[in-house]
């Protein structure tokens, strides 16, 4: 649990399975904030102002820039028989920085007694598209690093991938690090994710430090996203259309 925002200074990879092998590798910053609460942090950092690294409730939970915030997380969970008395919530997610982000992928994890019992994924993409993925073990049992949580692919993510599969999901939060799996499966295609990196108190000096080793944010996020594109498909990858994104808002495993 935390008793103030924290910085994870992680790293992300991606590996392709199939036909095309292609992998890639990228640091990233991440903040691990409790949404319910606009204390006070770090100078440089600020809740639903701006400042040169934020995080906002319109950025999270629901519609992609129209979000609720915890609240909507608070519902999702409640309408899933999950009793939310007790417990608390925190979200892992990449700030603004200087105003700008895009997410990929953000974290709601739901906490009861330090014991992590569901977590929502949300995904986003550059499409302006947006989808979540519930992930809990039945009857809300804790979540253990070798918990492996199911959900189906409801939404188009990469023009490379088919929307058919599975996700499967796992997640090993330790006092000191956090890493996250996800692997898309379909057959014999599909893609293996991860999120990796160590807690620290988040100050100041963190946030220059991600400002200055990647001052772009979001606009760098999407870049990479349209260069690996551009590699997958001079490596021969077939494009797929994006169709229309899935009706409903969450998906339950």
């Amino acid at each position: 649990m935390i008793e103030a925002a924290e910085y994870i200074s992680g790293v992300t990879t991606h590996r392709r399975r199939g036909n095309i092998n292609h992998r890639f590798s990228y640091r990233v910053d991440f903040v691990l904030i409790d949404p319910e609460e606009d204390r006070s942090g770090p100078a440089l950092f600020s809740r639903n102002r701006f400042n040169l690294a934020s995080v906002h409730d319109i950025d999270h939970g629901g519609n992609l820039k129209n979000g609720r915030g915890a609240s909507w997380a608070r519902d999702i969970l409640t309408k899933n028989g999950f009793k939310n008395a007790g417990t608390r919530l925190l979200l892992l997610t990449q700030p603004r920085m200087f105003g700008r982000v895009f997410n990929p992928v953000s974290f709601w994890l739901a906490f009861r007694d330090d014991e992590l019992i569901a977590v929502i994924a949300e995904v986003s993409t550059p499409f302006g598209d947006r989808h979540s993925y519930l992930c809990n073990l039945p009857d809300f049992s804790p979540i253990e690093a070798t918990s492996q949580l199911t959900a189906t692919k409801a939404l188009h993510v990469s023009p490379f991938q088919d929307i058919e599969g599975d996700y499967e999901f796992r997640f090993d939060l330790r006092r000191d690090r956090i890493a996250i799996r996800i692997i898309h499966r379909n057959g014999s295609e599909g893609v293996v994710a991860t999120l990796s990196g160590p807690r620290q108190k988040l100050n100041n000096t963190a946030i220059l430090y991600a400002f200055f080793r990647r001052p772009l944010g979001g606009a760098r996020t999407v870049f990479l996203i349209h260069w690996q594109a551009l590699r997958l498909k001079l490596k021969g990858a077939r494009y797929r259309p994006r169709p229309k994104p899935p009706t409903h808002e969450v998906s339950h495993g």
